[in-house]
């Protein structure tokens, strides 16, 4: 690392975190505009609002344009160095073009860490904070531990336990755990060898299983059936309560080992709807990638001195940017409502853009 680098991964870094932090700042004005009313009514104070709400909205927010922001503070501080021809002195001596480019290529990476971290790990457990208090203190109907409560917990669910068991859970209630009543078979060969039901099932919190009440298992053998009752059985089903949570915002809410163990569930299951839970999963390891890229572009674009100056390269950059985004929302709805593949589609932005960074390269004056 030389001084050079220092002096261009410093500007990147501050310029960075300085455009960061205004729009984290305008962001949280106007969301406080916004929810004002629902904050008065929470008889909270500024303490417990910060402490329980804000705390976890700003990276919620930070991580949903991080590239963008990447994107312009390279183009921002990178323009300014070629209005001042400090790049064309940085190229006159004797440095080369992909030398140039070294520091760029430091701090995209060391930014796209950053962001892989925070979509792995800290935006969802920022998620279910930020979640949490909106559900409780702005609406309350809108959860779906609240829906279930104003329909008197009467919900049915179906699911397939493991490769050869499927089974029903009845007026389930989230809130207590409970579900009644419950029935299961096991089929093999196409026959049923084994029907379990039960009059009520609910998660022991002690035991960390299910607990079902008034147990009548049939099995059956060809022609003969045995009959076994028991008064109360725990079972420890591959299932928990949080998997029985119907919420589309769940998979924003999970880590990503979390995340993973609920994709392998649902595919046992045959749930539909996986796409999405996939593409999600794809795009929290794409999406660091796309901060390199966003950086290599930025700065090849802003890095040659043309008349329009500054505003032609944020111009430029915005463009750029627009396309990104369009491509982006193209091939996740493609996954979803489609049968596009939904690791494509979190990577063919991507993809795509490889080949912008490689055009744009081999075009810039070296």
């Amino acid at each position: 690392m030389k001084k050079i680098d220092w002096y261009i991964l410093k500007k990147f870094i501050l310029t960075f975190f300085f455009a960061i932090f205004l729009f984290t700042v305008i962001a949280i004005v106007v969301d406080i505009s916004e929810k004002a009313d629902d904050f008065v009514k929470s008889h909270l104070g500024v303490k417990n609002i910060i402490l329980q709400y804000y705390i976890a909205f700003v990276p919620y927010m930070a991580a949903l344009l991080f590239p963008l922001f990447v994107f312009i503070a390279v183009i921002f501080f990178t323009s300014k160095m070629a209005v001042r021809s400090e790049i064309i002195a940085i190229l006159a001596s004797g440095a080369s073009f992909n030398r140039w480019l070294r520091p760029y290529l430091i701090g995209g990476v060391f930014l796209a860490g950053l962001l892989w971290y925070a979509n792995h790990y800290l935006v969802p457990r920022s998620n279910q904070v930020r979640g949490a208090f909106e559900t409780k203190y702005f609406d309350p109907n809108s959860s779906y531990e609240a829906i279930n409560r104003m329909n008197g917990g009467s919900n049915n669910i179906y699911l397939k336990v493991d490769s050869f068991s499927y089974a029903s859970l009845g007026n389930y209630d989230t809130a207590s755990k409970r579900g009644q009543p419950f029935f299961m078979y096991r089929i093999k060969n196409n026959v049923v060898v084994e029907n379990l039901r039960a009059s009520d099932i609910f998660w022991d919190t002690a035991t960390k299983k299910w607990r079902m009440n008034y147990v009548v298992k049939h099995d059956f053998n060809g022609m003969h059936e045995k009959v076994v009752f028991y008064q109360s059985q725990n079972t420890d089903f591959n299932f928990r309560p949080s998997d029985l949570k119907t919420d589309k915002y769940t998979k924003d809410k999970l880590e990503s080992p979390d995340l993973r163990r609920q994709i392998n569930l649902e595919e046992m299951r045959g749930s539909e709807g996986l796409n999405e839970l996939k593409v999600e999963m794809g795009r929290r390891d794409a999406t660091p990638v796309t901060v390199i890229l966003l950086t290599l572009i930025g700065a090849i674009v802003a890095g040659r001195k043309v008349r329009g100056g500054s505003g032609l390269h944020l111009a430029m950059g915005l463009i750029i940017a627009a396309l990104f985004i369009l491509a982006d929302k193209f091939s996740t709805v493609f996954s979803t409502k489609g049968n596009f593949p939904p690791i494509l589609a979190a990577w063919t932005p991507n993809i795509i853009f490889v080949f912008v960074v490689i055009a744009l390269y081999r075009r810039a004056p070296k």
